[in-house]
C-alpha cells in the first residue's frame, strides 16, 4: 500500500468551510490552532460553554448549525460520531438544508477500524458522505503545539483536500490508504504506547521497591535506549504519585479491545497486546479506570 506523507509547510490553501464539534482537551487545542491561522470556525459541543470559551470561533446551537464542506470530530468513539448525523438537528439535515455536495466527514477519535471502515461504507452509500478516519498521536501537548502525528484513511481526493488543514495542528500528516487504514495504523501505535506506560510503570515500581530514586532512575533512561516520549511526559507522574486527568485507563483499554478486533479479522494473535489488555482490565476492575493510563503503577505495586 502506498503512504502519501504532507509536511505541513508545503500546504496549498484550504478550501471550503470547515466546522469542528467536539471541544474538550484535544478538540480545544486544535480548533485554536485553526483560528490562529486566520480559518473561519464553526464549533459546537454538547457542553456549550467549552465552545464559547474558544476566541473567535461561530458557536453554533447544534451538529445541524455546524455542518460544514469539512466537519472534524474529536470525540471519544464512533458511536459519538453517529449520534451527530440524523435528526432535525443533525449533520445530515444541516448539509441538505445548506445544499452541501459531497461533504467531508472526519473522525479524528482513536475508533475500530473494523467499524469505521464499514461506517465510512455505509456513509458514502446512503447519504454521499465521505469519511476519513484521521486518529491522532501526540497528547494535548502535542495538539497544543500544533505537532501532532495525524494518520489518516480515506479516499485520496478527500484527505488531499483535507490535508491543509490537517497541516494547522499536525507536524506529520500521513494518508495510508481507504478509510480504516488510519485507525488500523493507530492501533499500531496504540500497542506501542501501552506497552511503553506498562514497561515504565513496572521499572518505575521496581525502582520504589527498592529504595531508588525515581528521578534518578528516570534521568538515567532518558540518556539511553529506554528514552521515550512517554518518559518524557508522563515520567513526573511516577514521581509525583499524580494520576490525575490525561489518557484514561478506561480508553486504553478501548483501544485495546479495538486492536484485538483488527487482529483477530486479520487472523494475527498478538500475546503481548493480550497480557497489556488483561493487565488494564485489572486496573479497571480496581476502580482507578478514570485515572491516567499511567496509573496502571498503582495496580502492579498493589
Amino acid at each position: 500500500m502506498t503512504t502519501l506523507t504532507l509536511e505541513h509547510q508545503q500546504q496549498p490553501a484550504i478550501h471550503g468551510s470547515v466546522a469542528l464539534l467536539g471541544t474538550g482537551p484535544m478538540g480545544a487545542p486544535i480548533a485554536r490552532n485553526i483560528l490562529a491561522a486566520g480559518i473561519p470556525l464553526a464549533l459546537w459541543n454538547r457542553t456549550p460553554d467549552k465552545a464559547r470559551a474558544i476566541a473567535d470561533g461561530s458557536v453554533a446551537a447544534s451538529p445541524a448549525g455546524a455542518a460544514r464542506d469539512i466537519v472534524l470530530t474529536v470525540l471519544p468513539d464512533l458511536p459519538q460520531v453517529k449520534d451527530l448525523l440524523e435528526g432535525d438537528d443533525g449533520l445530515l439535515a444541516g448539509w441538505h438544508r445548506a445544499g452541501t455536495k459531497q461533504p467531508i466527514l472526519v473522525v479524528h477519535g482513536t475508533v475500530s477500524p473494523v467499524a469505521v471502515a464499514a461506517f465510512g461504507e455505509e456513509c458514502r452509500r446512503n447519504w454521499g458522505v465521505t469519511v476519513v478516519d484521521a486518529p491522532l498521536s501526540g497528547g494535548t501537548i502535542g495538539a497544543e503545539e500544533g505537532r501532532l502525528s495525524i494518520m489518516a484513511g480515506g479516499p485520496r481526493d478527500a484527505f488531499e483536500r483535507c490535508a491543509p488543514l490537517f497541516g494547522l495542528y499536525g507536524a506529520k500528516v500521513a494518508w495510508f490508504g481507504e478509510t480504516g487504514a488510519g485507525s488500523t495504523v493507530k492501533a499500531c501505535n496504540q500497542i506501542v504506547v501501552a506497552a511503553t506506560v506498562t514497561a515504565l510503570a513496572e521499572a518505575m515500581a521496581l525502582a520504589a521497591a527498592s529504595g531508588l530514586d525515581l528521578a534518578e532512575v528516570q534521568a538515567v533512561l532518558a540518556g539511553g535506549l529506554a528514552s521515550s516520549e512517554v518518559l518524557a511526559q508522563k515520567g513526573h507522574r511516577f514521581i509525583d504519585q499524580d494520576f490525575d486527568g490525561g489518557g484514561s485507563a478506561r480508553n486504553q483499554l478501548k483501544d485495546l479491545n479495538f486492536i484485538a478486533e483488527a487482529a483477530g479479522n486479520s487472523g494475527l494473535t498478538l500475546p503481548l497486546a493480550g497480557c497489556l489488555r488483561s493487565a488494564f482490565e485489572k486496573m479497571i476492575a480496581a476502580g482507578d479506570g478514570g485515572l491516567d493510563h499511567t496509573g496502571i503503577y498503582r495496580t502492579l505495586r498493589g
